[in-house]
């Protein structure tokens, strides 16, 4: 198998002005981080946003010293746009992203598509960590998270080795096997496990990640329902507020 030449990052956003800047910050230092990519490229798609969290995210590309090597673009959809679910706003992100890495000749299966999210910040070397697994075989690579608290504990009810959690927070794809299942479910909550399902069922390698290379918020109100927040919450003993929006 052929070498990744060409590594996106996806990242949807809702009201996440706060935390957008150190995401993108640290996806901008991982790809860079990776030597001999022909394409870099990075898609902050803020979804249906009442803050500053677009501007938020262009600020913190401009003053980022890989800013002129990396491919970027800041998508948002309006306020006022009907909800869409978040599995729907990653793949309409991941379809961006795609448009800034082809070029002419490009193979999509030389091409690695990662997902995180807004209140997440990622390792110096996650992009390459998940390089080594695609030129391992992986057609896509499932990755845990820790929590932004004293020690990194892991979320609750992780299922033991040598089972691997699924985050859309820490997931990679190869392009050409992402378009093979149609992307990601078009559902509220669970489009990470969703999208895994797919690709084992038509016989695609998922293979684990690196353990520890993302960091989330322990919040406990977040932005979808069926999401990381109400996992803490329900551990927490905390009554979720109720989400506006299908965005975590």
């Amino acid at each position: 198998m052929r070498p990744i030449e060409a590594v996106g990052v996806l990242v949807p956003a809702h009201d996440e002005s706060a935390a957008v800047g150190a995401c993108v910050r640290s996806v901008l230092t991982a790809l860079d981080a990776v030597p001999g990519l022909r394409v870099r490229a990075l898609c902050v798609l803020a979804d249906r946003c009442s803050d500053d969290t677009a501007a938020r995210a262009r600020d913190a590309i401009a003053r980022h010293p890989a800013a002129a090597r990396v491919r970027h673009a800041v998508l948002e959809t309006g306020r006022d746009d009907p909800p869409a679910p978040v599995g729907a706003v990653r793949t309409r992100a991941a379809a961006a992203l795609l448009g800034q890495l082809d070029r002419p000749g490009a193979e999509h299966g030389r091409t690695w598509l990662l997902s995180t999210d807004a209140d997440c910040t990622v390792g110096p070397g996650w992009v390459r960590g998940h390089l080594v697994r695609a030129d391992d075989g992986a057609d896509a690579v499932i990755g845990g998270v820790v929590l932004d608290l004293p020690g990194f504990p892991v979320p609750p009810g992780e299922p033991p080795p040598p089972d691997r959690p699924v985050y859309a927070a820490n997931l990679g794809v190869r392009a050409s096997s992402f378009t093979g299942v149609g992307g990601f479910p078009a559902i509220d909550s669970g489009e990470d496990h969703g999208i895994v399902a797919r690709l084992r069922a038509a016989g695609y390698r998922v293979l684990p990640g690196p353990v520890g290379d993302v960091r989330t918020s322990a919040r406990t109100s977040g932005r979808a329902r069926g999401g990381l927040a109400d996992l803490l919450a329900r551990h927490a003993g905390v009554e979720h507020p109720g989400a506006d929006r299908p965005v975590a």
